[in-house]
């Protein structure tokens, strides 16, 4: 948009004054005001101001392109007036740029996809429903970086701690069931795994996200051992049980209705986790639950992001004072010529 040459018709264009910021836009509007008021004064002026009457013969009353003439010195005064209010409103540029940085916190998702998360007291299933918060989390975070354990039998590092979030929500995406064979619930060594991802972390704040929807029942470290040994590196604990209790829609039967299974649950462990990792246990029975679950955790796991703003500005006025300048001599050279109207002069 800059431009070195100040007699380039663009200055003008409406793209141009419309992109420019007025540091003192009065004498902008002042600008629309300068000519109502010129033809507020000319209209007193004809209303009140004494008149001779002039007797003219009928021919030589016709219209003669020359009466135009006395007008320039009007307009080219009227013109600079007006460029003079709009460097006095003072058009500039600013390019503002931000710079923001956080020391970051490094958080490990550690997420459950053993066969009991296929049930369906969440939309589609509890999998799915645990996937989408996952990846909502991960569009909230700023800088951080962010691991993903999966388990169900046995535990698997899906991907280290990174902040490449588009390749993370990729493997997020793609998770299924077929990717473990193993069957159970191994709750201590998918936080054995998760902590060994975040053992050589040097983040003052390390965090551990661990959502299941039953007990530990498959691997060979306890749960209790396993959160003891994070606590260890410093690694805060945050545990969700996921799933309802009582009869839940699990799949469909031979005719294609929904069938029910009866679902129970004990909370003890994943309380006794969060417990010793100095995290919170949280419960959630439905999507929105779920969602507002990590909603609290976000919030609770927040960076101080810092900025720094650059300012350049760059002021225009010296253009349009210019071009004041010049129509201002013109009305000068123009002001005493035969095309003045020596009558009102």
């Amino acid at each position: 948009m800059e431009s070195n040459n100040w007699l380039s018709l663009d200055w003008f264009s409406p793209e141009r004054l419309k992109a420019f910021e007025y540091e003192f836009p009065m004498a902008f509007y002042a600008m629309i005001a300068l000519p109502i008021i010129y033809l507020l004064v000319e209209w007193l002026k004809s209303r009140f101001s004494p008149k001779v009457p002039v007797a003219f013969r009928g021919e030589g009353i016709g219209f003669q392109f020359s009466s135009i003439l006395r007008f320039i010195p009007l307009i080219l005064l009227l013109f600079s007036a007006l460029l003079m209010l709009l460097a006095l409103a003072r058009p500039q540029q600013t390019n503002e740029r931000v710079e923001q940085w956080t020391e970051g916190i490094d958080i490990m998702l550690v997420l459950d996809i053993s066969e009991s998360m296929k049930i369906q007291d969440f939309t589609p299933n509890r999998l799915e429903a645990a996937k989408q918060v996952a990846n909502d989390f991960i569009d909230g975070r700023f800088q951080d970086r962010i691991g993903l354990t999966i388990f169900s039998g046995e535990a698997y590092s899906l991907s280290p701690l990174t902040t490449d979030y588009k390749m993370l929500k990729n493997q997020i995406t793609d998770i299924d069931f077929k990717m473990m064979e193993a069957s159970g619930t191994a709750i201590g060594s998918a936080l054995a795994v998760g902590t060994n991802r975040m053992r050589e972390s040097d983040s003052k704040s390390k965090v551990l996200i661990l959502l299941s929807d039953g007990d530990n029942n498959a691997g060979n470290i306890d749960p209790e051992t396993a959160a003891k040994l994070a606590n260890a590196y410093d690694i805060k604990i945050y545990t969700i049980a996921i799933g309802k209790e009582g009869k839940v829609p699990y799949g469909k039967d031979f005719f294609g209705r929904t069938r029910y299974i009866e679902n129970s649950m004990d909370v003890t462990g994943l309380k006794n986790i969060a417990e010793i990792g100095e995290g919170k246990f949280y419960r959630a029975t439905d999507n929105q639950a779920l969602k507002e679950v990590f909603d609290i955790i976000d919030q609770y796991e927040k960076a101080e992001i810092k900025e720094t703003r650059y300012k350049d500005t760059k002021d225009f006025y010296d253009v349009y004072l210019k071009w004041a300048i010049v129509f201002f001599l013109l009305w000068m050279l123009t002001k005493s010529t035969y095309i003045s109207n020596v009558l009102v002069d």
